[in-house]
């Protein structure tokens, strides 16, 4: 890959030689990356949830069980997925945020 010439009017910026510009970028870049990352885990458990649905009333239908119970044993498994998949992403959270307190007091 070719690297592009710099056209001469343009300011020349040197990010490397400012500790606390270098530090600052690193802080909105790992906010970032975490942002995403609950965006990321938040459509996993959706899917998760839409698969795990979908198979037990699948299975129902397929063992020839009584449509009404098969469609509310989906739900029911659903509900149930999406509640611990949101269980699991709050308790990831609150680890997150307690071990960077405990970085912090450690760190002082």
């Amino acid at each position: 890959m070719t690297r592009h010439s710099t056209h001469p009017d343009q300011l020349m910026l040197d990010w490397e030689s400012d500790p606390a510009i270098q530090a600052r970028i690193e802080a909105l870049v790992a906010e970032r990356a975490e942002a995403q990352s609950f965006r990321w885990r938040f459509q996993l458990m959706v899917i998760e949830t839409v698969m795990m649905g979908s198979l037990v009333i699948a299975a129902g239908i397929v063992l020839n069980q009584p449509t009404g119970m098969v469609i509310r044993s989906g739900l029911i498994v659903a509900a149930a997925c999406f509640v611990s998949g949101m269980l699991l992403i709050g308790l990831t959270a609150a680890t997150a945020i307690g071990l960077r307190k405990l970085r912090r007091r450690l760190a002082r």
